[in-house]
């Protein structure tokens, strides 16, 4: 639809349409089903499945390690095939995946299905981010942030409901947990039968019978990409720091309550559902992206140097500090995912998005497995290991930024023209 002379924006709040609005939806079920399981599956391992520590440990390696193989594989599956079609199958494959863990406690086995269901959930994340980059068109900046609004809402959601079936302490109230994941799985899928299949430039090409059939350029002979995602793993540890480096850091450091750490990651949640809509008008376009990578490096250099200053001895002063570092973060969190979403994109070739964007779900996956260790470096080093940790960040930001600064077209690829002319 053309837009409407006028000084008013008269874009969709949600755009892509039904279509939009139901994956959304889809979105918003599946972080709930996620919320419920990804709180407890430590403990339903520990206590249901009787798991020692060093197993449950191993598990999750095995796990994670599958889950980096299906970024590239639903990407590819992408650009070959209807990703409506897919988006069902590997949903019904992490349902089958959570019902079967209730079977067994054979630890093999466990193993297996956590392997299945980690390679159905990063291959889905990849469909869903391509889905909304087609369904949504010039408007894609703007839904990925309704899109991360209704996946945080959704995980904060499961993650309620979770706490709450734990007051009855029961193995019962754990398998329940679970076949709820499952269930989400099965809902999601029926939604996503409702929802058309989107526009694919790459798969109408192909298709075409005038056109000669060109082989699609491929990510992994792509420098550029590469180094892009390589530099992405780095920007994406803002996930490790809230799971992982902030409650050691509080729980090692006298006088701060350890109860000061779940509300920390409520803060976080509570602020990327406030502001995560408002702050992607700033990412709009691609060149727009591009440019908050400079205030995106102060963000992180200011969220290490305030975990430092935390250091101070006074539990008051030491609690400010946590949550000015915990909020700092968070706003890098949320700026990174308007310019990630946007770039990545961008830099891909039409005819092989999902490809495309499958590697670049590598950096995630990669930032899993490689994030605890660069976190517990950064422990080990004392107070000025958090100063080094947001230095390197926010040095990666340049990097980045200069990295795809010859690669991005003139004419911003999110935005028509028309549109770019009232900036």
């Amino acid at each position: 639809m053309a837009a409407k002379p006028g000084p008013a924006d008269h874009r969709p709040r949600i755009p892509g349409g039904r279509d939009g609005r139901r994956m959304l939806l889809v979105t918003f079920l599946d972080r709930i089903g996620s919320g419920l399981w990804a709180s407890v599956s430590v403990l339903y391992f520990t206590y249901v499945s009787h798991l020692s520590a060093a197993q449950i440990g191993t598990l999750a390696a095995i796990a994670g390690a599958a889950g980096i193989a299906g970024a590239p594989l639903g990407g590819r599956l992408a650009d070959r095939l209807p990703l409506t079609h897919l988006l069902v199958a590997l949903q019904l494959l992490r349902a089958v995946a959570s019902f079967a863990l209730l079977t067994t406690d054979h630890y093999a086995l466990l193993v297996a299905y956590s392997a299945l269901a980690a390679l159905g959930d990063r291959a889905a994340g990849i469909l869903t981010k391509l889905y909304a980059t087609r369904v949504a068109g010039p408007d894609r900046v703007r839904y990925q942030a309704v899109n991360r609004t209704a996946s945080n809402a959704g995980w904060a959601l499961g993650g309620l409901a979770a706490a709450a079936a734990l007051t009855l302490g029961t193995t019962t109230a754990y398998r329940w947990l679970l076949t709820g994941d499952a269930l989400s799985f099965i809902t999601v899928a029926l939604l996503t039968l409702t929802c058309a299949e989107p526009p694919s430039a790459g798969r109408v090409a192909a298709t075409a019978k005038d056109t000669p059939r060109i082989r699609p350029r491929t990510p992994w002979r792509d420098r550029t990409y590469l180094a892009y995602v390589g530099t992405e793993t780095v920007l994406f540890l803002d996930d490790t720091y809230f799971k992982i480096g902030l409650p050691l850091w509080i729980a090692h450091t006298p006088g701060i309550p350890h109860g000061l750490a779940p509300l920390l990651l409520v803060l976080n949640n509570v602020l990327v559902v406030a502001f995560q809509v408002p702050l992607s008008r700033f990412g709009a376009t691609t060149e727009a992206s591009r440019r908050l990578l400079a205030p995106l490096s102060v963000l992180f250099a200011l969220g290490g140097l305030t975990m430092t200053l935390s250091a101070t001895g006074d539990p008051l002063r030491a609690t400010c500090l946590l949550t000015a570092s915990a909020a700092l973060f968070t706003l890098a969190e949320m700026l990174h995912a308007t310019i990630s979403w946007e770039l990545s994109v961008a830099l891909a070739p039409d005819d092989a998005q999902g490809t495309y964007l499958g590697v670049h779900g590598l950096a995630q996956a990669a930032q899993r497995s490689l994030g605890p260790l660069a976190i517990t470096a950064a422990l080990t080093l004392g107070p000025l290991g958090w100063t080094a940790l947001g230095t390197t960040i926010a040095l990666t930001c340049g990097i980045q930024h200069r990295l795809v600064r010859d690669r991005l077209h003139p004419t911003p690829l999110s935005v028509p023209p028309a549109t770019v002319s009232e900036h």
